[in-house]
């Protein structure tokens, strides 16, 4: 299947390294996006909620695009997280992002003014006629209090030619069916949750907008192309071993527990913004050993 804007398969939605201090650190930023890009992600998001874009500047999203980008010199995908619940702002944002060379912008729904599925169609509307960047719509009621209709994402993505994808963040995956009958057969579904890939792939997804694949990247790929390949029982064992890190990085508020992990494996400090605050001594090791014991089962197969 061809689609109208192949952005990969795995894409991470990328911390925001801080120093002790709060203050980006561009050192450490440098050292994730290798890292991610030699656990084989697609595409990077910057800017988005596991980059605790909540508390970010736009002068600070700004610098993150473009720190990225020269990083990954054109090798993965960088996506910019551009979406406000104004349609004014996440139209700006959008714009900037273009002209400061974003490959794509991930926009979410609106979120706490809750509008209707009418209102949700003027404001992506308004974003899609304003810029030629590919768009990915983000669908998450967890966060944002309202959901996007099944119908409304085939609507946009039926009458503008940016609207290439949806990261959709719900646990029902009766709405992955009726999203794939209703949309473009060019058109992707990504699963926003790391636990649901597999499902969602059985139901036509595309890939995944990971947390998960800071550190496990390599193995989601392997799962995704196995089971893409007509090798379901592997790609069955694989999600089977790494499900419990996929939980257990959602035991805290995202991205409290990945940052922990990045920390113990070197490339940053684990510092967030508050109000988002660090895991506990006895949380930290929980999720640490989820790791390992997962790392160890991987193991096993090498």
């Amino acid at each position: 299947m061809t689609l109208r804007c192949d952005l990969g398969e795995l894409i991470t939605a990328m911390v925001t390294p801080f120093d002790k201090e709060k203050n980006i650190d561009y050192d450490a930023l440098q050292k994730v996006v290798r890292h991610l890009m030699s656990q084989k992600t697609d595409g990077i998001v910057v800017a988005g909620t596991t980059g605790e874009s909540p508390t970010l500047t736009y002068e600070e999203e700004q610098e993150i695009l473009l720190c990225t980008k020269s990083i990954t010199a054109g090798q993965v995908k960088v996506i910019m997280g551009a979406g406000s619940n104004s349609t004014e702002t996440a139209v700006k944002s959008s714009i900037k992002a273009q002209e400061l060379g974003a490959d794509a912008i991930l926009s979410v729904v609106p979120y706490y003014n809750k509008p209707n599925q009418k209102g949700m169609i003027e404001h992506f509307s308004a974003i899609a006629k304003s810029v030629d960047l590919p768009i990915i719509l983000y669908n998450i009621q967890g966060r944002t209090g309202v959901d996007m209709a099944p119908e409304t994402i085939a609507f946009l993505a039926k009458e503008y030619s940016n609207i290439v994808a949806v990261k959709q963040s719900n646990p029902n995956l009766d709405l992955i069916s009726e999203i794939s009958m209703l949309t473009p057969d060019d058109f992707a579904i990504y699963s926003g949750d790391d636990s649901l890939t597999l499902p969602m792939l059985s139901l036509g997804a595309h890939g995944v907008i990971s947390v998960a694949s800071h550190v496990i990247g390599n193995e989601i790929k392997s799962m995704i192309h196995n089971f893409k390949s007509g090798q379901v029982s592997a790609s069955c064992n694989m999600h089977k071993i790494l499900y419990p890190l996929f939980r257990k990085i959602f035991i805290a508020p995202n991205p409290t527990p990945i940052k922990a992990l990045l920390s113990k494996l070197g490339l940053i400090e684990n510092s967030l913004r508050r109000p988002l605050v660090e895991l506990d001594e006895q949380e930290r090791l929980e999720v640490a050993e989820c790791l390992n014991k997962v790392l160890k089962k991987l193991g096993q197969f090498d």
